[in-house]
């Protein structure tokens, strides 16, 4: 076969293609008549792949019979033998098409998955390489055990605090105290809310009120903080003058309450949605042994949907332990060893955000403590995720 004569093959090629495509299509002896509407790409792919198979037969065979005998019969061989394997695909189109795009499809999701995997732990191997080079200058136990937090490195010697302080100790009391502050409201409440809108609200009613409580999800944080010092913090201070107490005018009580307001939607529709997905024949076979609605749906239904339910509890503690904004305005950044919630605290998040603000050198300890904040926070959030995920598993184990 002869260089010269590949553009007519190939243009050959692409007439059969179309032809085989269009000759199965309107056949109406096969069953899957509509498979070339539905696989048209699939089809056309293998008619094209049918009539390539031949052409490099007859490329073959022309080594020994010269090309200008069998030219003729090649614009009638060509078309036929793709239109055969095009037909015989096509009886089966439909299934194999089907799994083929199935497989498809889940090389994608795979895919997915390892990026978000493999993003993950670039992030962990980059906060980690930088906390490593943070413990050069800074010993673990001082880190860990530290009852101080005061990141000021002088730029001299002769200066005042050249040593600086890295206890983080007093940024773990803050933000737990806050966080347990904030699930204390946004957990039982939220609960409550979702069990009256799954089991015992009206249709309208809970039609209604899901998506105004779904809303409150998307307010930005800095108005949640501007009502805690605005409204709540003043409200706390005449209330603690009454009692005698003294409450600071930016306190992790204040902090706390403003974020567990804001938790409540994530709690309320993650719990809701959980609650209203519990099978049907719960709830019947409950109040048919002679419960009432309350004792079926905290006793029965609740216990069902208790993996859903702990998923919105998990996200919202995940959302509490992260935030920044709340805590920047409504408790301060006054690192402060103390569990009295009247007080001004500060959160791990608070002081990346501090230490990393501005134009910071990636050489001295204090801009490192981020990393190292950052890694710490990493290994918290991971702890309590493994430690709240077992005790689900174990509580299903045993409804099941």
């Amino acid at each position: 076969m002869s260089w010269e004569s590949a553009p007519l093959l190939l243009g050959w090629l692409c007439v059969c293609a179309g032809g085989a495509f269009a000759a199965a299509g309107s056949s109406s002896a096969f069953a899957a008549r509509s498979a070339p509407l539905m696989y048209g790409i699939y089809a056309a792919c293998a008619a094209a792949a049918g009539g390539l198979t031949l052409l490099g037969f007859l490329a073959l065979a022309s080594v020994w019979i010269p090309f200008a005998y069998w030219q003729p019969f090649l614009l009638a061989a060509i078309p036929a033998f793709a239109a055969a394997i095009h037909a015989r695909r096509l009886r089966r189109a439909k299934r194999r098409a089907r799994a083929g795009f199935e497989f498809i499809i889940l090389c994608c999701l795979a895919a997915a998955a390892m990026l978000a995997i493999l993003t993950t732990a670039g992030i962990v191997f980059a906060v980690a390489a930088e906390a490593v080079r943070f413990f050069e200058h800074v010993s673990l136990s001082d880190f860990l055990f530290g009852t101080l937090w005061s990141p000021q490195i002088a730029i001299r010697e002769d200066q005042a605090g050249a040593q600086g302080a890295f206890g983080i100790l007093p940024l773990l009391a803050g933000t737990l105290l806050i966080t347990a502050i904030a699930m204390a409201l946004a957990t039982p409440a939220g609960l409550i809310i979702a069990v009256y809108l799954s089991e015992f609200a009206r249709p309208k009613t809970r039609a209604r009120i899901k998506p105004f409580l779904e809303m409150l999800a998307g307010v930005p944080t800095v108005v949640y903080g501007f009502f805690a010092v605005a409204v709540l913090s003043p409200i706390l201070r005449g209330l603690g003058g009454e009692f005698g107490l003294q409450v600071a005018g930016e306190s992790a009580l204040a902090a706390g309450l403003v974020m567990g307001l804001m938790l409540l939607p994530f709690v309320i529709s993650l719990s809701e949605d959980a609650l209203f997905a519990a099978p049907d024949s719960l709830r019947q076979g409950a109040l048919a042994l002679g419960a009432t609605r309350y004792e079926a749906a905290f006793q029965v239904v609740l216990p069902a949907a208790l993996p859903g339910v702990a998923a919105g509890i998990l996200l919202a503690l995940s959302r509490a332990i992260g935030e920044t904004m709340i805590v920047v305005m409504a408790a301060g950044v006054a690192a402060n060893l103390t569990l009295n919630p009247l007080e001004a605290v500060t959160t791990v998040t608070v002081q990346i955000v501090t230490l990393l603000t501005g134009d910071q050198e990636f050489d001295d300890p204090k801009t490192l403590a981020a990393f190292a904040l950052g890694l710490a926070l990493f290994v918290i959030t991971l702890f309590l995720n493994l430690l709240a995920q077992r005790a689900v598993q174990k509580h299903r184990r045993q409804y099941e």
